[in-house]
């Protein structure tokens, strides 16, 4: 085989690779609005928007969680399905107990490849 040829095959395998599919990363999921009201004493309703490039049923935002300033978790909205066509996206979910003297929240959401680690975001409890 000659260097030309060699240049040849090597130009082409490098063609070919670009022509490869190319596995698409949705990256983590984010939190993007927050809407907290209060609907009894001590229970709430959280409107919380999303943003995930969800890919489908392989790589998509599945749940929401509120937390507490101790770490504790008071209340996951799981998220059934992947919403590839509506993005941002706002679930609810009503009847979440906030602890007396618990001021601030986070949210955080979850996706199925990175779970947790997208933006979350802190809000004062009404």
């Amino acid at each position: 085989m000659t260097g030309s040829s060699i240049c040849k095959n090597i130009l082409a395998a490098g063609f070919l690779l670009l022509l490869a599919p190319v596995a698409v990363s949705a990256g983590e999921a984010d939190i993007v609005g927050v809407k907290i009201s209060k609907q009894s004493a001590g229970s709430y309703r959280f409107d919380i928007t999303v943003r995930h490039d969800d890919k489908g049923w392989d790589h998509y935002a599945d749940k929401w969680d509120v937390v507490a300033p101790d770490g504790s978790v008071l209340g996951t909205r799981e998220l059934a399905h992947p919403h590839e066509s509506e993005q941002p996206f706002t679930r609810s979910l009503s009847g979440i107990r906030i602890p007396d003297g618990v001021e601030k929240v986070t949210l955080r959401a979850h996706d199925s490849v990175h779970k947790y680690g997208g933006a979350e975001m802190t809000a004062e409890v009404p």
